[in-house]
C-alpha cells in the first residue's frame, strides 16, 4: 500500500471511528401516544417539546413518537413505569382510585382557561404533592390540563337544570363521574376516542369536555346544547412522564437540560396549546351548539351539589398527611398569579 493509500485509510477509518461513536452515544426515547397527530396534546404540546429535547441535548437525545400506542390510553402510566415505552401521556381519571391527589385540579370553578390551571397546578406537585409518590416508577415531566370543562348534550335543554335529570353522560374518571351523579346525571365511564359511537349509538345523551374535543372528535354535529360556568365544570388532570430508570441513564448534563423545559416550561406550553384549541373550538360551534351560560341561580345550585366533592378529595389528602385548604388556597392563589401576568 503506498503512503497516499494509507494515508486516506487511515481518515476513513478515523471518520467512521467517529460517526460509530457519536451514533452510539445519540440516545433514542421512544414515546407511546394514544391520540391522533393532529390533536393539541401531540401537535401542540408534545413535538413542540420533543424538538426542543433534541435542541437542548445538542442531538444526544432524540425523542421518536410512536406511529401507533402500546396499550390502551389506561396502560400508559405503567407503559412508562414498567419500561415498555420510555414515555407516555395520560389521563389521571383513567385509573379510578390509583391516584388521590392530583384529583384537586380537576374540581369545579377553578380557573377560566387551561395556562393559569396548569402552571399552578405544577407549582403545587412540585412543593406539595410530589412527596406523596404517587407516581412510583416514573419520572414526572409535567402535570397540566385541559380549559375549562363544560356539559353538552344531544338534544336535552341544560336550563333549568333539572331538564338533566336522568340523563346519561360520558365521563373521563372519578370526579367527572361524581359531578354528573352531583346533577341527578348517569355517568358512563370511556376513554376520550370513544366518545363518537357512544353518543352516535344512542348509548348516552350527552357528555363532559373541553371545547376543543367537540369539533376535534366530531361531535358538533350530534350535539345541540352546552352548559357552561365561569371557572370550569370541571377538568381533567393529565400527566407527561418518563420510565425513571430510562431518565436515570442519561448524563447529568442531558437531565438537566431536559429537566429545564419540563416542569413549569411544560406548563406554560401545554395551556397555550389548549387555549389556542378552545378558541377554535369556540369557532368551529358557531351555529351548530348553543351555549348557555349558567344563571347566578344556577350555579349556586351547582356549588351546593359538588360540595360533597371537594369533602371526598380533602378527606383523600388527609390520609395522605397533607392538609387539603392549605393545598386549595395555594393552588388558587397560583391561579390568580398566573392570570395576572397577562
Amino acid at each position: 500500500m503506498n503512503k497516499k493509500l494509507k494515508i486516506f485509510a487511515a481518515a476513513t477509518i478515523t471518520t467512521l471511528s467517529v460517526s460509530a461513536s457519536a451514533m452510539a452515544q445519540e440516545t433514542v426515547l421512544r414515546m407511546s401516544s394514544w391520540l391522533p397527530p393532529a390533536h393539541p396534546i401531540v401537535k401542540g404540546m408534545m413535538v413542540p417539546w420533543a424538538a426542543k429535547v433534541k435542541e437542548v441535548t445538542e442531538g444526544r437525545v432524540s425523542v421518536q413518537i410512536l406511529d401507533a400506542p402500546l396499550g390502551p390510553p389506561p396502560a400508559h402510566f405503567d407503559l412508562a413505569a414498567n419500561g415498555i415505552a420510555d414515555l407516555t401521556y395520560g389521563v389521571h381519571g383513567y385509573t379510578p382510585g390509583r391516584f388521590k391527589l392530583t384529583q384537586i385540579a380537576e374540581l369545579p370553578f377553578l380557573a377560566t382557561d387551561a395556562t393559569s390551571l396548569s402552571v399552578a397546578y405544577w407549582r403545587l406537585y412540585e412543593s406539595t404533592l410530589a412527596k406523596a409518590n404517587e407516581h412510583r416508577g416514573s419520572k414526572v415531566l409535567g402535570v397540566f390540563t385541559h380549559g375549562p370543562g363544560l356539559l353538552y348534550t344531544t338534544d336535552r335543554a341544560v336550563s333549568p337544570l333539572s331538564e338533566l335529570k336522568g340523563a346519561k353522560i360520558r365521563v373521563a374518571g372519578s370526579i367527572t363521574n361524581q359531578l354528573v351523579q352531583a346533577m341527578d346525571m348517569v355517568a358512563i365511564q370511556a376513554p376520550a376516542p370513544q366518545s363518537y359511537e357512544i353518543l352516535s349509538g344512542g348509548i348516552a345523551d350527552g357528555i363532559v369536555f373541553p371545547t376543543e374535543s367537540i369539533p376535534f372528535f366530531k361531535l358538533d354535529g350530534l350535539l345541540s346544547n352546552g352548559l357552561r360556568v365561569e371557572g370550569g365544570l370541571y377538568n381533567v388532570s393529565f400527566f407527561f412522564i418518563a420510565n425513571n430508570a430510562k431518565f436515570s441513564s442519561l448524563s447529568e448534563a442531558d437531565q438537566k437540560a431536559i429537566e429545564a423545559i419540563s416542569g413549569e416550561a411544560f406548563s406554560r406550553l401545554a395551556g397555550a396549546a389548549w387555549n389556542a384549541a378552545d378558541a377554535w373550538g369556540l369557532e368551529q360551534m358557531e351555529g351548530k351548539v348553543t351555549i348557555h351560560d349558567a344563571t347566578a341561580e344556577e350555579r349556586a345550585q351547582l356549588e351546593e351539589a359538588t360540595r360533597p366533592m371537594f369533602d371526598g378529595v380533602a378527606k383523600s389528602y388527609g390520609e395522605k398527611g397533607i392538609d387539603f385548604e392549605v393545598a386549595m388556597d395555594m393552588l388558587q392563589k397560583e391561579v390568580a398569579a398566573v392570570a395576572s401576568e397577562k
